[in-house]
């Protein structure tokens, strides 16, 4: 059976505040509890004007606080940027403080450019080979301690907090597959080794059982025509990051080519193609025709949207498409 979740960047709007965006997650969390997702993630970021969550296990903290039983967690922390004492001792925290809702999603990538990384971690290597042994740290530390161990995540101890790796690229794939961790690929914006990635990662995996997730765009409304124009915010954003200009989320424009050069939108569409953008029907065909070709076992939702009530509406139309019990 497929599982739905919620990935939310905490996207700030154009003439919106980032203390307005961290309440319009929490109040998004709220209803996706309600509706019945089944985890909602939140991702690390930095020196990006138009997302809120740079400081993700405190983002966490407060959405975990204000739901229920909905896991909570990072999609993810970007660790070539934190010792993992330090991630280890934030979710072993976090965990105290919410018992069995807490996942830990790990990137090798930077969530960021390279001055920023730079002031993140001053010592950072870029090495390859030191995000496997830090994946290993990291593990380790939520392992019960030996008694003669001279460094403990406390807390973090014992508590075995979920790691998950994430990844754009086949290497993800297999570091994985080779630690025998669940996998969540980013196809909702680096769609071109998708089933690539899949298929080694499930063909290599040294453990019980692989568990793939997938990024997934949905922007949904009651029309297929409102939802182009509210993907509008999304493409140009996406559009301005890859120009090396990233902003707040611009609102959505009747003709996205007075904005965008033709070869803009090209880009943006590939980058962007796992995707859906209409009203209820389109919806419920896009998402079933993402799982039939993939077959991954968790489709992880995304979807920037100006306005905050537009965008509620959008993933409550995502959920009557996946779940029976939503409605009204």
């Amino acid at each position: 059976m497929t599982e739905y979740s919620i990935l939310d960047l905490s996207p700030i709007p154009a003439g919106g505040s980032a203390a307005q965006s961290l309440a319009n997650s929490l109040d998004l969390a709220r209803h996706a509890e309600k509706w019945g997702f089944r985890r909602y993630w939140v991702a690390e970021h930095h020196n990006m004007p138009g997302i809120a969550s740079a400081a993700t296990a405190v983002v966490i903290g407060h959405i975990a606080g204000g739901t229920k039983k909905i896991r909570v967690g990072a999609g993810g922390i970007m660790l070539p940027n934190h010792a993992p004492l330090v991630v280890a001792e934030q979710f072993g925290t976090l965990e105290s403080l919410f018992p069995g809702r807490i996942d830990l999603g790990l990137g090798r990538a930077p969530g960021t450019d390279q001055v920023t990384m730079r002031a993140l971690r001053r010592f950072r290597t870029d090495d390859i080979d030191e995000f496997p042994k830090d994946v290993v740290e990291l593990i380790r530390y939520f392992e019960p301690s030996a008694p003669d161990q001279p460094v403990r995540a406390v807390p973090g101890d014992g508590l075995q907090v979920p790691i998950y790796i994430l990844g754009s690229s086949l290497y993800g794939a297999q570091l994985a597959a080779a630690f025998g961790l669940p996998y969540a690929f980013a196809s909702h914006f680096a769609p071109d080794q998708l089933m690539q990635a899949i298929e080694i990662y499930r063909s290599e995996f040294q453990g019980s059982k692989p568990y793939v997730m997938a990024g997934f765009n949905v922007i949904a409304a009651d029309s297929d025509e409102e939802a182009l124009y509210l993907a509008t915010s999304q493409q140009q954003a996406f559009a301005n990051l890859r120009r090396g200009q990233p902003g707040k989320l611009p609102p959505p424009v009747e003709d996205l080519s007075t904005v965008l050069a033709p070869v803009e939108i090209a880009m943006v569409n590939r980058a962007l193609s796992c995707r859906v953008v209409g009203g209820p029907d389109t919806v419920r065909r896009g998402l079933k025709d993402f799982i039939e070709r993939t077959g991954v076992d968790e489709v992880i939702m995304t979807g920037n949207i100006f306005d905050h009530q537009k965008r509620l509406r959008s993933f409550e139309i995502a959920a009557e498409a996946v779940f029976e019990t939503v409605g009204g």
